[in-house]
């Protein structure tokens, strides 16, 4: 699981103010974003993790721990990301190719391979 508690940033505002007044992503939360083939960190006060999916929620892009100031690569086969705490990626052993799955809002995105 890469997410127990994400929230959705699916219109013009909410996708701009993402993270930023945020002080950090505790374990378990993220940040989905949709849509979005690339994301900047301007303004942000931490690294973060970024999941980039396709439409059908398979993994298309991965950035591991990303910094304030940075632009991740462009993702022109995604449609959406989830932003996770720095680590995520890793100690969930996500990887391009992987299927992420969301289920009702009491569920969190899954990953499986």
């Amino acid at each position: 699981m890469i997410a127990s508690h994400a929230r959705i940033a699916n219109s013009f505002i909410t996708r701009l103010v993402g993270l930023l007044k945020t002080p950090s992503l505790a374990a378990g939360e993220g940040l989905y974003i949709a849509p979005c083939t690339q994301i900047h960190m301007f303004g942000m006060k931490y690294a973060i993790d970024v999941v980039f999916m396709d439409k059908q929620g398979q993994v298309v892009g991965l950035c591991q721990k990303i910094e304030p100031g940075q632009i991740s690569p462009l993702f022109s086969r995604a449609f959406s990301c989830i932003e996770i705490p720095p680590g995520t990626i890793s100690a969930t052993r996500t990887e391009t190719g992987d299927l992420v799955t969301t289920g009702p809002a009491a569920e969190a995105p899954k990953i499986s391979s």
